[in-house]
């Protein structure tokens, strides 16, 4: 059974609240929601309404915490034995399953209330996203690649957003999604890289156990295909300067990362923080599309 340490116990509840919902840590949480913005920018032309883009922020943010809930939820045994995870609430003990569930409940609500103020199409892709969100956390048991299930989310969010501007599904949103989905697959592989170990020792899959010694090469591969169909992208829509200088920026990001996994005696720490490295890319990416509509 597990027990809470000394320092949980005086860990107030709504910390603990606040670290069942990720939000102490900002990086996991942008890295969905600066693609669901991707989404509305470029239909919008650079220039969506400030209320979408709130409307979309807080979308995002309660997916996320919907999927870190469900994640955790269904993963609470195999989070215990892994040292990244193991003093995650539900994993520690610190919240039992039980508050786990409401409080899944209520950001699901939550999550749906704000789905429901987007277009009905954008209603129904959210509603076909979550049971990818449940199958998930699942997955990591049967299936040797989970991280094209979490791609497959970040995909649905981004045709979410991107038909909540003008409810149709164009050629370009399906170069979007699709450039989305490889790069996702791209960042998760580096971050299950630093549980390799112990995924290995309790039989949990991941695309970085699949891989194994080209777990380097297929990330490459994922950041080469979400370049080149953003290229294609800003070329279909003839975005400006702005939209590709940003995309050199990312390219070479992503070649210097996997310049940097070719080194097989990284610490832990460095795949976090190549993970990391991916919100800001997205931010430059972000930018170059509103900028891109500029004709400078």
């Amino acid at each position: 059974m597990l027990t809470q340490s000394k320092s949980q116990a005086r860990e107030p509840f709504w910390h603990k609240i606040v670290r069942l919902l990720r939000w102490e840590k900002p990086a996991g949480r942008l890295i969905l929601i600066i693609p669901a913005l991707w989404g509305i920018v470029l239909p919008a032309k650079g220039m969506p309404p400030i209320s979408l883009v709130n409307l979309i922020i807080f979308f995002a943010l309660a997916t996320s915490a919907t999927t870190c809930v469900i994640n955790d939820l269904c993963d609470r045994d195999i989070d215990a034995q892994v040292e990244r995870t193991r003093e995650r609430p539900l994993a520690s003990g610190a919240l039992s399953v039980s508050v786990g569930i409401t409080v899944a409940l209520i950001s699901l609500g939550f999550n749906a209330m704000l789905a429901l103020a987007l277009k009905p199409l954008s209603f129904w892709l959210w509603v076909a996203t979550l049971p990818v969100i449940i199958l998930y956390p699942l997955s990591k048991r049967i299936f040797p690649l989970p991280q094209l299930l979490l791609a497959i989310i970040w995909g649905l969010v981004v045709l979410t957003s991107s038909t909540a501007v003008n409810e149709q599904i164009e050629f370009t949103t399906w170069l979007l999604c699709g450039s989305t989905a490889l790069w996702a697959v791209g960042f998760d592989t580096i971050y299950a890289m630093s549980d390799r170990e112990d995924d290995r020792r309790i039989g949990v899959k991941s695309s970085a156990l699949f891989f194994g010694k080209y777990a380097p090469v297929a990330v490459v591969i994922c950041y080469a295909g979400a370049a080149l169909l953003l290229g294609w992208l800003g070329f279909y829509m003839q975005l400006q300067l702005s939209f590709w200088i940003s995309l050199l920026i990312a390219t070479i990001a992503w070649i210097w990362q996997f310049i940097r996994l070719l080194d097989s005696q990284l610490p832990n720490i460095a795949y976090n923080q190549m993970f990391a490295q991916n919100v800001w890319i997205s931010c430059v990416l972000l930018f170059g599309m509103i900028f891109g509509f500029l004709k400078l």
